[in-house]
C-alpha cells in the first residue's frame, strides 16, 4: 500500500483540525468532543478497532475448529498472517484521520448559529419544495401516501441507524477489507463528505422544515426522531443562549443533507467493489428509504437531498482520484475463508478440500473477479484497481 492511498485523508485531517482551531480562536467558542457521553476518544477509539478485530478472528477460529479445540493457535496464526505491524498501523491511521475531520465538522457545523447567525434561507428552500411538489409539502404528501403509523415508526428507525451506521462500516471498511487501500477509498470519502457538508452549511445557512414549517409535522407519533429532534432543539437553544454554560454541540443545519450522502457514498463504493448482489441490492434499498426519511420528518428540503447526491458523488471521485481507485467496477472473486463480502464472516473450508475459485491472471499479480456471481457465466465485469 502506498502512501497515495492514506496521504489525502492525513493531509486533510491536518487541514480540518488546524481550521477547527483557528474558528475557534477567532470567535471565542469551545471545541468540544461531540461523542463524549460514550466515553474519552482515547478509549472509545481503540475499544472500536479491538472489536472488529475480534469480530473478524474470533469466527474464522471457531469454524475452522468446529468449535473452541485449538481455538488459541488458530487465532494467534490468523493474526500473524493477517493483522501485521503495517496492518494495525494503517488501520490506526484511518481511524484517526476521520476522527479528526469528524470533530472538526461536528465543531464547525455547531459554530455557524455564531458566526452566520442572521442568515438563513429556510423561506427561499421552502418555496421551491412546494413548486417541486405542485403547491404541496413534500412531507404532507409522503404523510398522505405512507400513513403517519407504522411507517413513521419503520423510517425513524431507519433515521437513527445512520448513528450506528456510520462507526459500523468504517470498521468494516478498514478491518475487514483484505486490500486497506480500498478501505481508505471510503474512509477518505467520508472524510470529504464532512468537508463539503460543513461548506455547504456556511454557504446556505437553514435549519430544515420541521423548525420553519412545524405544522406540517404537528400530526407525527412520537418516535425516536421526535426526541431526537426536542433534544437537538434544546442544544441548539442552550448553545445560542451561552456557548460556553452548556456541554451540547449545536447540532441543526439542513443544507445539504449528509444522511443521504454519506449513505449515497457508501452504496456507490459497495457497487464498485463489493461482489455480493445481496449486499449491493440492501445498500441501495437503505439508502433509497433513508431519503425518503429525511423528507418524511422534515430533516430536510428536496434541494438538500439533491445536494447530498451531489456532494456524495464528489466524494466518492475525489476519494477514488486520491486513492488510486478508478470510478468503475472492481470487484474480485473470493478466496478460501472468505463470506459474504469478500472478508468475512469466513466459510469452514479445510485447506486443500475444495478447487480455489475461477479466476482470470491480473496484469500486477492479483486476482480478477469473473462474472458477477458464482452461477453467472464466464463473463468479465471488473476492471484492475
Amino acid at each position: 500500500m502506498t502512501r497515495r492511498a492514506y496521504g489525502f485523508a492525513v493531509a486533510l485531517a491536518l487541514c480540518v483540525g488546524v481550521l477547527t482551531w483557528l474558528t475557534s480562536y477567532r470567535y471565542n467558542l469551545p471545541v468540544r468532543d461531540p461523542d463524549g457521553i460514550a466515553g474519552p476518544s482515547y478509549i472509545r477509539l481503540p475499544l472500536v478497532v479491538l472489536l472488529f478485530y475480534l469480530a473478524d478472528v474470533v469466527p474464522r477460529a471457531l469454524i475452522a475448529n468446529r468449535g473452541f479445540s485449538n481455538f488459541r493457535a488458530s487465532v494467534k496464526t490468523y493474526s500473524r498472517e493477517r493483522w501485521t505491524r503495517s496492518r494495525w498501523s494503517l488501520v490506526l491511521v484511518g481511524l484517526m484521520s476521520f476522527y479528526i475531520v469528524y470533530v472538526g465538522y461536528r465543531n464547525l457545523k455547531g459554530f455557524l448559529p455564531a458566526i452566520r447567525y442572521h442568515v438563513k434561507y429556510d423561506k427561499v428552500l421552502l418555496s421551491l419544495d412546494r413548486a417541486f411538489a405542485f403547491g404541496h409539502d413534500p412531507a404532507t404528501v409522503l404523510h398522505h401516501v405512507l400513513g403517519i403509523g407504522i411507517a413513521a415508526h419503520l423510517l425513524a428507525y431507519v433515521y437513527v441507524f445512520f448513528v450506528l451506521f456510520v462507526p459500523l462500516s468504517l470498521g468494516a471498511a478498514l478491518v475487514w477489507s483484505k486490500n486497506v487501500a480500498t478501505g481508505f477509498w471510503y474512509v477518505t470519502a467520508l472524510c470529504i463528505n464532512w468537508v463539503l457538508g460543513v461548506a455547504s452549511y456556511y454557504w446556505v445557512p437553514s435549519v430544515g422544515p420541521f423548525i420553519s414549517n412545524a405544522k406540517a409535522f404537528v400530526d407525527l407519533p412520537n418516535t425516536a426522531v421526535t426526541s431526537l429532534q426536542s433534544a437537538l432543539l434544546q442544544g441548539r437553544q442552550s448553545y445560542i443562549e451561552d456557548p460556553h454554560a452548556t456541554d451540547s454541540v449545536q447540532s441543526v443545519a439542513a443544507f445539504a443533507s449528509l444522511h443521504v450522502s454519506v449513505v449515497f457514498t457508501a452504496s456507490l463504493i459497495c457497487f464498485f467493489v463489493i461482489r455480493s448482489r445481496a449486499v449491493r441490492i440492501t445498500m441501495w434499498v437503505y439508502f433509497a428509504v433513508t431519503v425518503i426519511s429525511t423528507i418524511y420528518f422534515g430533516w430536510h428540503y428536496i434541494l438538500d437531498d439533491i445536494a447530498g447526491l451531489t456532494i456524495g458523488l464528489l466524494s466518492v471521485w475525489i476519494g477514488g482520484r486520491t486513492t488510486g481507485h478508478p470510478m468503475r467496477k472492481q470487484r474480485y472473486l473470493a478466496d478460501a475463508g472468505d463470506g459474504v463480502l469478500g472478508v468475512f464472516p469466513p466459510r469452514s473450508v479445510p485447506p486443500g478440500s475444495e478447487p480455489s475459485p475461477v479466476t482470470a491472471p491480473h496484469p500486477a499479480g492479483r486476482n480478477e473477479a469473473v462474472g458477477d456471481d458464482a452461477s453467472n457465466g464466464p463473463r468479465k465485469d471488473t476492471a484492475p484497481a
